[in-house]
């Protein structure tokens, strides 16, 4: 993929702007047929459906089994095929070296897009470099916002890591905590990485990091529990995932703790949590909208030749943070499992 036809001079497109371009695609698509064709034409645009010729695009992520931030991610990216006549190949291994073989694997198939994290962004370069050598658009979501133009990818839809770091370690200091543990349940991750010492870079207090087996949640509960006893003037348990909030709650619980929880990500169970006051907060970074939008940014470059960010900037969803004040708003799109 040739990327140096983008100029970065070009003014990025804001998401109303591809908002607005898929629905000239969709209306432009259903003139110029006529008969039966016009008809199904006009149903499916009226439908918001794309009359456009099939194709197929690979979802690959970094997905550990059991990880329900990732079912969020994959129904939007399942909407957004829905709507575009696509056909959507989604696959998922937490290790780095068999994501890149998926990868290569979308590739081998002739895909006519491939959708990917960025975890473990040097472990992935070489089965990108041969999916853009195939002329296989790429585009990047989640994780990987520090890489993704280094290794040419069109388009990122996620977070600023480092930025949400920051940003929770302010919410930290409103809180009144004082020592936090930061519980990292993927080594490696550069996002979970960025994201804890994004937070120790704001916080005022004192922050350790915590390793964990996040493939293992017993362990994580064992792991995170001993942690308390062994020092009880932590008094913020921080996790980086929605899941790993919940078990960080029975920590607190079976280490006889009075340690707070507040976590990055969400989910329906999480979004609970915070109404019943045992998580204090948690940080949103829309990863249905991450799915979507990469989806539905690959159908729009192979139909319109359209991107967002104009090839240089990326199109940030997060983070904005659920608490006991808004969590009665975010409760109905979660329920739906949009949030």
């Amino acid at each position: 993929m040739d990327r140096s036809s983008r100029s970065g001079s070009r003014r990025p497109l804001s998401l109303v702007a591809v908002a607005a371009a898929a629905a000239l695609a969709l209306t432009g698509c259903s003139s110029g047929h006529g008969g039966k064709k016009a008809e199904e034409s006009a149903a499916n645009a009226a439908a918001g459906k794309a009359d456009t010729p099939r194709m197929t695009v690979a979802l690959v992520t970094h997905q550990a089994p059991g990880d329900t931030f990732w079912d969020t991610v994959r129904k939007g990216a399942e909407a957004a095929a829905a709507k575009d006549n696509v056909r959507l190949v989604y696959s998922a291994d937490p290790n780095a070296g068999n994501q890149a073989n998926l990868v290569q694997n979308a590739v081998d198939q002739k895909v006519d897009g491939i959708a990917v994290t960025l975890a473990k962004p040097d472990a992935l370069k070489t089965a990108i470099g041969r999916a853009e050598h195939a002329g296989i658009p790429v585009v990047g979501l989640n994780s990987g916002l520090a890489d993704w133009k280094r290794l040419g990818l069109l388009e990122f839809f996620g977070q600023d890591e480092s930025v949400a770091g920051e940003a929770f370690g302010n919410k930290l200091d409103g809180t009144g905590a004082k020592k936090v543990v930061c519980v990292v349940h993927e080594q490696g991750n550069v996002g979970l990485t960025q994201r804890c010492d994004g937070l120790r870079k704001t916080f005022k207090g004192t922050t350790e990091t915590l390793y964990v087996n996040g493939t293992d949640m017993p362990s994580v509960r064992a792991t995170v529990t001993a942690k308390l006893k062994q020092d009880p003037s932590i008094d913020t348990v921080v996790t980086l995932g929605a899941p790993f909030a919940a078990t960080a709650v029975q920590s607190v619980g079976d280490a006889g703790s009075k340690a707070k929880v507040a976590t990055f990500d969400l989910d329906k169970d999480l979004v609970k949590a915070v109404r019943n006051g045992s998580v204090e907060f948690a940080v949103d970074q829309q990863p249905y909208l991450q799915g979507y939008l990469a989806v539905d940014a690959l159908w729009l470059y192979r139909n319109n030749g359209n991107y967002s960010g104009g090839g240089v900037e990326p199109v940030l969803t997060g983070p904005a943070f659920v608490d006991r004040a808004n969590v009665g708003e975010v409760a109905k799109f979660a329920a739906k499992g949009t949030r």
